[in-house]
């Protein structure tokens, strides 16, 4: 019995390591996160529909909340939506930052994807749609999107 309960700890400590909070983000799977944006409201939010922000979050951070990405000016992009240093939110250390959604950019690399959308609501609203976005307008924009949206 010794030797099996020896075996399981190790299996149990990588098992735990895998689970635990701060080790690496979350993949949201797509009709999961059809469901969050339609609950926050996304839905015909700056005339653009869940499967435009569907799409964007797969060709900016493939649905991982936790997505870093550096920029060659010294910003960086962060979370499921890619929320830039520079303008959006405060990291510490992007030269001239603004901090326009008034957050760390620490809070948009968590699970927690309510504070990304209500910064990405803020960065849409103020531009009148979802051009800031790079992958959007390259990926997303003037393509037939109902297949991020469909079967959820």
């Amino acid at each position: 019995m010794k030797p099996l309960l020896l075996l399981g700890l190790p299996l149990l400590l990588v098992l735990l390591a895998a689970t635990t909070p701060g080790c690496q983000g979350i993949i949201i799977p797509r009709c999961q996160l059809v469901r969050i944006l339609r609950r926050h409201g996304l839905e015909g939010f700056v005339r653009k529909t869940v499967a435009d922000w569907v799409c964007l979050a797969k060709h900016e951070s493939n649905y991982n909340t936790r997505a870093i990405n550096r920029n060659k000016d010294g910003s960086t992009d962060y979370g499921i939506f890619q929320i830039n240093s520079k303008y959006w939110c405060a990291d510490g250390r992007t030269p001239g930052a603004t901090n326009g959604c008034r957050i760390a950019c620490s809070k948009l690399i968590d699970d927690n994807i309510a504070d990304d959308i209500k910064c990405a609501k803020l960065i849409a609203k103020q531009a009148r749609g979802l051009t800031p976005w790079v992958a959007w307008k390259k990926r997303c924009r003037g393509k037939d999107l109902r297949p991020y949206v469909r079967g959820c």
